[in-house]
């Protein structure tokens, strides 16, 4: 059941239901110094029954007292490693985990979702999760556990006495759950003044630059000093809503106390109960409804945590992408056939057909939105097709393994993506387990030695940010540096050089045709003059395939390839005039 709803592994389950014993092991051992301070009382009021102080009995309780001590410490030291501790590597272990599953989902789901979002299912969730795996789950058990087993013992002895005790306890839960609807909706309602907070910041962040260079400081920031400001309303309201629900709660759980003074002066008028006893039961009354006012006090967390949980939830019951990760492609030409795509039921790719030949260069040309990079993405099963077939070496690329597929295929992004780490560890990225030597020839081979031998620390400098201390030039050639040490027998090139200025792009002209070399090679340029010797050029229009052939047919015949190229030879001699 826990294992279920929290979304657990085996080995979380196990220990999540060890802590809770733990927490249980830790309340029991808390009623022994009560145990020894009543019999001890006991024992001091024995004159007034006529009977002598067994002082003995006195020396017995001390000395026990101080082995309650000892014993209360250890079970309480156990409780920490069973639940905090415990707490922390599952937490560890879910966002591990969910970022394994978010690696395996569609290129679909990131599209509808806000990356806001998923950063707050990895970490505020997950640390919400992380806190009822700690503090609320276990105590609330464990409590559950030791009233069970306090009811049972109390009421073998006077039941009637036990009754009087724990008959306001399901009338407050009663009520808390009566009220869960309420607790939903308020939590909902802040986890999504969160979120909106969040996306303000985020947008503010990275927007920063033009905010500054056109002075919207004010509209902007009221923006997100609005989203803020109703973070702090919800949550007050939160707080305040929480707080009446949870105090009234306890006020109906203390008017047992009342009641057991009632039922048991009753009891001893009509010499039911000997007075001792009654005395027994008012302290262990007190015991009892003090740790009960944890579970209460917690409830509010523990269905904020399930809200967490839901929200989880729905990331798991995303599909993810299918496909066997033991098929052997034995070679490399890439055919579609009437291939149609869309996103968000709106058709970009329409019933498109076309064959990229093994060791051959094909080009993708076409007004932007034709759907060229689609295609590319497609090929690489970013996304699933909604109809027709993408087929490698005859093999449909729906039977493997998204992973799977991408070990023979290499894909160079235009807007390239560095890690914040070392120029060395973002080039050994393409292939794991690569050696240095390695490493230093892919770079050599990219054309970016040169300029990483002139950095302090060469090959172990740090490139920040998304590689914010390299030029954009040096950035493409560590990407194709990346591409070479993989050495994939497929290259999608999308937009590799549409940046630069003409001596970076010489440079990485030079690292491209190192990288092409006898390889299947589908490249998506602007600018046509770099395409020009490809083996077909497949020009695109509206997501149709509207010519094919090699470039210099396409001029003569005319049509969209011949107009996009004019257009561009034109802006070629355009220059800028006062």
């Amino acid at each position: 059941m826990l294992k279920k709803v929290l979304i657990l592994t085996d080995r979380s389950d196990k220990e999540l239901k060890k802590s809770i014993l733990a927490s249980f092991l830790a309340q029991l051992s808390l009623s022994l110094p009560v145990m020894i301070l009543m019999m001890t009382f006991m024992e001091i009021l024995q004159p007034f029954w006529g009977k002598e102080v067994g002082w003995w009995k006195l020396w017995v309780l001390a000395f026990s007292s101080i082995a309650v001590v000892a014993l209360v410490f250890v079970v309480h030291r156990y409780e920490y490693g069973k639940t905090y501790v415990t707490a922390y590597e599952a937490a560890e272990e879910k966002r591990t985990t969910l970022a394994e599953y978010l690696r395996k989902l569609p290129l679909s789901y990131f599209g509808k979702k806000d990356l806001t979002e998923i950063t707050i299912n990895m970490m505020s969730d997950c640390g919400t999760i992380e806190q009822s795996f700690s503090s609320i789950i276990p105590a609330f058990g464990g409590t559950m556990l030791n009233l069970l087993l306090t009811c049972t013992l109390l009421a073998v002895f006077e039941w009637r006495m036990a009754l009087a005790i724990f008959i306001s306890v399901p009338v407050s839960f009663g009520f808390l759950l009566l009220c869960r609807k309420t607790h939903d909706y308020i939590g909902k309602m802040h986890l999504q003044s969160k979120l909106d907070a969040s996306e303000q910041m985020q947008e503010y962040l990275e927007g920063i630059k033009v905010i500054k260079a056109f002075g919207l400081g004010g509209d902007k920031f009221k923006s997100l000093e609005n989203a803020y400001r109703n973070l702090m309303k919800i949550s007050t309201k939160t707080e305040t809503v929480n707080g009446a629900l949870t105090t009234v709660s306890m006020m109906m759980l203390r008017f047992g106390i009342p009641l057991t003074i009632f039922a048991g002066l009753n009891l001893v008028v009509s010499e039911s109960l000997a007075l001792p006893y009654f005395l027994m039961f008012l302290i262990f009354s007190s015991r009892i409804y003090s740790s009960l006012s944890t579970p209460l006090a917690l409830w509010r967390d523990l269905l904020y945590a399930m809200l967490s949980i839901r929200r989880l939830h729905s990331v798991y019951e995303e599909k993810t992408m299918g496909g066997s990760d033991t098929l052997t492609l034995t070679h490399y030409t890439i055919e579609l056939d009437n291939v149609s795509f869309g996103y968000q039921n709106k058709l970009v790719i329409k019933d498109v057909s076309f064959c990229i030949p093994q060791g051959k260069v094909t080009a993708l040309v076409g007004p932007s939105g034709s759907g060229k990079s689609t295609i590319s993405k497609l090929i690489a099963r970013f996304w699933d097709i909604n109809a027709g077939s993408i087929r490698i070496g005859g093999t449909d690329i729906r039977d493997i393994d998204p992973e799977h597929l991408f070990t023979w295929i290499s894909f160079v992004f235009q807007d390239v993506v560095l890690f914040n780490d070392t120029i060395y560890n973002n080039i050994a990225i393409g292939k794991a387990g690569a050696s240095k030597e390695e490493v230093e020839e892919a770079a050599r081979r990219a054309n970016c030695h040169e300029f990483v031998s002139r950095l302090p620390d060469r090959y172990d400098t740090l490139v920040g940010e998304n590689g914010n201390t390299l030029s954009g030039g040096e950035r493409q050639r560590i990407s194709i540096a990346r591409a070479l040490l993989k050495d994939a027998p497929i290259i999608l090139l999308d937009e590799a050089t549409a940046s630069l200025d003409p001596e970076n792009e010489l440079e990485i002209q030079g690292a491209l045709s190192q990288l092409i070399k006898n390889k299947t090679v589908v490249v998506i340029a602007h600018r046509l003059r770099t395409i020009a010797g490809a083996d077909n050029i497949v020009v695109l229009e509206n997501g149709k395939v509207v010519q094919q052939g090699a470039g210099a047919e396409l001029l003569k015949t005319g049509g969209l390839y011949a107009r996009l190229f004019g257009i561009q030879q034109d802006n070629a001699e355009w220059s800028l005039e006062s």
